[in-house]
């Protein structure tokens, strides 16, 4: 078949490698430097399966930036392009996905559209009420620096098909088994549902993730205040299996691409629904980076250094990043930052020097404030701030 994947981020570029080894698959992008990239066999983005597999397998990829091209005959077109909460809004800025499923529409009309941009609950049987009759929405639960392996070994796959369109069931069962026939992993989950109730999965699921972060980082900030040991504290919690030990370890912050705009998304969906937890994740991730700064002014540096910008181990997503959150409010009190950030190709961040050379970078911040520890700043932990108690995500 030939399938069209939209949007070459974490989403999209796993996609396109995943579903290109058995099928003829046109990955469209606006960025000619990720096209280039991609018809050279290099990945765009830091994901160590996607790298290999686009270096070593035989895939059936072409990047390209036209859309008539990459639209022509296609059976499938899955949409990954970027959405992005707006606060004036009060609403994912959606602009892209639409202007996308428009194009797709007057180019290939038969084609069935599968959004995997996350969306506000909703919007897919908005689509069909419009006049979309092939529209499909399969939300991704992927981790960055490691989308392809999720894709291989999927927790579970989802497609929701527009409500009340019966005829549309076995279309989206299809492109289930489409996903699973592409996965290493031998039994898969597989749930076919109502569109608008997928929607409200993939924002219910990350929210959950992002409560797991503040709930952890809460207990971290106490133990601090009162002088306990955290760690101790979290080991012991984490022995109950009702609890276990997944998203436990304390950090600045639940940040990158999906778990800030989503759960605020989500809250906004809350309108006119009584709630009291989804309001107090948003609140105590505000609250929880709040307490890290203070603990780093206590120390009355001059300057600041920030040793990494990627929200985590493993990803050089700095987007929403938490550690950005702790650098605006230290130079709001007017303390020197500057950055340590190898693949930032700028010399100034954020009205910020950016200092390339590591060695420099340790020696000119009085302390070296660090997300997720490294062996990189081990020479200098007299130095470090950091909340990373079991080196690791």
């Amino acid at each position: 078949m030939k399938i069209t994947v939209v949007g070459l981020g974490y989403v999209g570029m796993s996609m396109a490698v995943l579903l290109s080894q058995e099928h003829n698959v046109y990955a469209l992008d606006i960025s000619e430097d990720r096209i280039n990239c991609i018809n050279e066999k290099n990945s765009p983005i830091v994901d160590k399966e996607i790298e290999e597999y686009l270096a070593e397998k035989p895939l059936n990829l072409t990047a390209t930036i036209n859309a008539e091209i990459a639209f022509k005959d296609a059976d499938y077109i899955i949409v990954a392009t970027p959405t992005n909460y707006d606060p004036k809004l009060n609403f994912f800025d959606t602009s892209s996905v639409e202007a996308v499923v428009k194009q797709a529409h007057e180019i290939a009309p038969k084609a069935v559209v599968i959004i995997k941009s996350t969306v506000p609950v909703g919007f897919t049987t908005n689509l069909y009420q419009q006049g979309y009759k092939q529209v499909l929405f399969s939300p991704e639960f992927l981790r960055e620096g490691q989308a392809l392996k999720d894709n291989l070994y999927p927790s579970r796959i989802i497609v929701g098909y527009p409500n009340g369109d019966g005829s549309l069931q076995a279309v989206a069962e299809k492109f289930a088994q489409l996903l699973e026939q592409a996965a290493l992993s031998e039994e898969t989950p597989i749930l076919i549902t109502n569109a608008t109730e997928a929607e409200a999965v993939k924002l219910f699921a990350n929210t959950y993730l992002a409560l797991r972060v503040a709930f952890f980082n809460e207990l971290d900030s106490y133990a601090e205040m009162r002088g306990l040991d955290t760690k101790q504290i979290i080991d012991g919690v984490g022995l109950d299996p009702r609890i276990g030990t997944q998203y436990n370890n304390p950090s600045f912050g639940y940040g990158g691409y999906c778990l800030p705009k989503d759960t605020k998304q989500l809250l906004a969906n809350y309108q006119n629904v009584p709630n009291n937890i989804i309001a107090a994740i948003v609140d105590a991730n505000r609250t929880r980076k709040d307490f890290v700064a203070d603990r780093i002014l206590e120390r009355k540096p001059k300057v600041v250094g920030l040793y990494r910008l990627a929200m985590k181990s493993g990803s050089d997503n700095f987007r929403q990043s938490s550690i950005q959150g702790i650098m605006k409010r230290i130079k709001a009190k007017g303390v020197e930052v500057v950055v340590y950030e190898p693949a930032l190709n700028e010399s100034i961040f954020f009205n910020s020097r950016v200092i390339n050379d590591l060695e420099i970078f340790k020696k000119e911040a009085d302390v070296i404030v660090a997300n997720r520890y490294s062996a990189e700043i081990e020479d200098v932990m007299e130095k470090v701030y950091s909340r990373d108690l079991y080196l690791r995500d």
